[in-house]
């Protein structure tokens, strides 16, 4: 038996996909102003879903920075929309931190229940 149900450890494994996009995030608005700089996302949301969907242990799930080839480019072929990165990393910080409340509620729960304070 296990101490951390598969609810803890999806949540643990959101927060450090969650962190790599806020990096991934930061380093486009650092490159905003270099040409030829393509932006780039990390889509953790799809590869945890992807993997809770086909039964893969969430533990073990792996992100990575990919290309977005979808975004517009600017005449010197950088594809980076400072006011789009802001609002992204507004909002990943945002569930960035909703996942780890979650995540140390829980925590506390089990410290509870053991009687460790």
């Amino acid at each position: 038996m296990t101490l951390f149900d598969v609810t803890q450890l999806s949540l643990e494994t959101a927060i450090r996909g969650s962190a790599m996009r806020q990096t991934t995030l930061a380093a486009n608005v650092a490159n905003a102003n270099t040409p030829g700089y393509r932006r780039q996302d990390v889509d953790f949301h799809g590869a945890l879903q992807a993997a809770m969907e086909s039964g893969t242990n969430v533990e073990h799930v792996a992100f990575s920075a990919g290309v977005d080839s979808s975004a517009p480019m600017q005449a010197d072929g950088n594809a980076v929309d400072i006011d789009v990165e802001n609002a992204n990393l507004a909002k990943n910080g945002l569930e960035y931190e909703a996942l780890v409340s979650v995540a140390s509620a829980r925590i506390a729960i089990i410290k509870a229940a053991m009687g460790v304070q």
